[in-house]
């Protein structure tokens, strides 16, 4: 027998699952991690209102701070940084980003973490609803500006805070839909900061110009970076030729592994929503800090 094979009785066996023969509409179930726990206690959350920002000038929005009930300010935490703010942060939506945290922490899964929630801006003065948001152009933009923008402007008044470890290894970001393309960049342009990011059906297919990282994966240096990614069957324009938010992910995908990156891609079913994310954020953050 093939020395990779093992024997049934030496492997975990996964629960079966039937496959659902319609994709369009599947729901996961969340997994306990995904709600309050007897016995684990709820950390702090502090809410910032970010109004002066150097890179980009004009825009307001709120930051979210959440510190696990077991940080020791005697002991440097790890940080993850969460894009759309609120909706990563909601306890009654999908993903439910700080209570994951403290059943993780709480329960020794991963190291304590702080979690750092930042909503993309808004033009406060400006009345159009479509011109009012500026998260399109912070998240889909490849340049290194709003990973500076996080890394000079929101953490340094986080560290100012609390107690937030140098160490880049114990550093992820994290990001759905245009989040999730961001999560990538800012991975990307900022390794000696940031070495694990999750990257949620990710819109690389409407990043302006292309999506660049297929063919720019295997001509750049190997960057010392840990990448989950989730995609979905029926993503946006799934079946498309053009702009095809499962084939971009596909792509990303296949570049990592070609180019011998340390990743992991997790496809369900499914449309572009975060039900699939918000149920694999806790073993997400567990296989960045395995």
């Amino acid at each position: 027998m093939d020395e990779g094979f093992r024997s049934t009785a030496e492997r975990a066996l996964e629960p079966y699952i039937p496959l659902p023969l319609d994709q369009d509409d599947v729901r996961y179930e969340h997994g306990p991690d995904s709600s309050r726990r007897p016995g684990v206690p709820t950390g702090t959350t502090v809410e910032l209102p970010w109004d002066n920002s150097t890179a980009y000038p004009g825009t307001s929005r709120k930051v979210w701070i959440h510190v696990p009930a077991a940080y020791d300010p005697a002991q440097p935490a790890g940080l993850v940084v969460f894009q759309d703010g609120w909706w990563y942060l909601d306890p009654d939506g999908d993903v439910r980003g700080a209570i994951v945290l403290d059943n993780l922490v709480h329960h020794g899964d991963i190291p304590v973490t702080i979690g750092v929630f930042v909503d993309p801006g808004v033009f406060e003065d400006v009345e159009d609803p479509d011109q009012r948001k500026n998260r399109n152009a912070e998240y889909d933009a490849f340049d290194a500006r709003y990973g500076e923008f996080l890394v000079e402007e929101i953490l340094p008044e986080v560290r100012r805070r609390f107690a937030v470890s140098d160490d880049p290894e114990r550093w992820a970001v994290v990001g759905g839909s245009s989040g999730g393309n961001c999560a990538f960049t800012v991975a990307w342009h900022h390794p000696d900061r940031f070495r694990r990011a999750v990257c949620f059906l990710s819109s690389f297919a409407q990043m302006p110009g292309g999506n660049p990282y297929p063919a720019l994966i295997p001509e750049a240096p190997r960057k010392p970076l840990r990448i989950l990614m989730q995609a979905g069957h029926r993503d946006l324009r799934w079946n498309e030729p053009d702009r095809n938010w499962l084939a971009e992910n596909l792509r990303v995908a296949a570049a990592l592994a070609e180019a011998g990156y340390d990743f992991r891609l997790v496809l369900g079913d499914g449309g572009h929503n975060p039900n699939h994310a918000g149920v694999l954020l806790p073993d997400a953050l567990r296989w960045l800090w395995r």
